[in-house]
């Protein structure tokens, strides 16, 4: 069976590629976004005054593990 180079799905008759390149960086945005927001809030949850190196950090690693699940479900990159 033949793969759309675009997507990686089948390539049927009436195939189409689900999402254009903007859709998709957008979405990617958005969860990396998500991500690094949830990490600052749980951060000052936890400590009254953090630093900003902490907040700069807890920033990453939430976009990070945010963009790891969002790929981790989806099965794509």
């Amino acid at each position: 069976m033949a793969t759309c180079p675009k997507c990686f799905g089948a390539l049927t008759e009436h195939h189409r590629c689900p999402k254009g390149p903007l859709s998709r960086i957008t979405d990617a945005l958005f969860t990396v976004t998500v991500g690094a927001v949830i990490g600052i809030v749980l951060t000052y949850s936890s400590v009254e005054r953090p630093v900003p190196a902490l907040l700069l950090a807890a920033a990453a690693l939430g976009a990070v593990l945010a963009s790891a699940v969002r790929q981790a479900v989806s099965g794509r990159p």
